[in-house]
C-alpha cells in the first residue's frame, strides 16, 4: 500500500492487521524455540500477546522508531476503544494498541525487514 493508502485507514483498522502480525510473529518464533507441546505453545503465545506484556513490548521499541512510526503508535495510543479486556489496565490497552498498529502499517506498507527488525528487539527483552 502506498502511503497515502495507509495513512487513510483508520488506527484500528491498522491495529487489526497488525495484530495477526505480532501473534504469527509470536507463534513462529515459539515454534521455532523448540516447544513441542500444543498446550505449551498456547500458553505461552497467550502470555506474550496479552495488553500487559504488548505493552511492555511497546516501551522496548518506543525508543527505537522512526519520526513516521512514532506518529502511528501516538494515533494508536491515543485511539477510542470501547472496552478494555479484564486483567489490563486502560493504559496498557492503549499501549497494545498502538503496538498492533505499528506492526500492521509497517505490514501494509511492506516495511517486513523493519517489522523483524523490531520483533527481534522485544524478543530480547522475552521472558516466559
Amino acid at each position: 500500500m502506498t502511503r497515502e493508502e495507509l495513512n487513510g485507514l483508520s488506527t484500528l483498522a491498522l491495529a487489526h492487521v497488525g495484530d495477526a502480525v505480532y501473534e504469527l510473529l509470536v507463534r513462529t518464533h515459539l515454534a521455532a524455540s523448540g516447544k513441542v507441546r500444543a498446550a505449551d505453545l498456547h500458553r505461552a503465545a497467550v502470555s506474550i500477546v496479552k495488553a500487559p506484556a504488548q505493552a511492555r513490548a511497546a516501551a522496548v521499541i518506543l525508543p527505537l522508531l522512526t519520526e513516521e512510526e512514532h506518529a502511528v503508535y501516538r494515533r494508536g495510543r491515543n485511539s477510542h476503544v470501547n472496552s478494555v479486556p479484564h486483567g489490563a489496565s486502560k493504559a496498557e490497552y492503549h499501549a497494545a494498541t498502538a503496538l498492533e498498529a505499528v506492526f500492521g502499517w509497517l505490514y501494509l506498507a511492506g516495511e517486513h525487514g523493519r517489522v523483524s527488525e523490531l520483533f527481534a528487539a522485544i524478543v530480547t527483552s522475552l521472558s516466559y
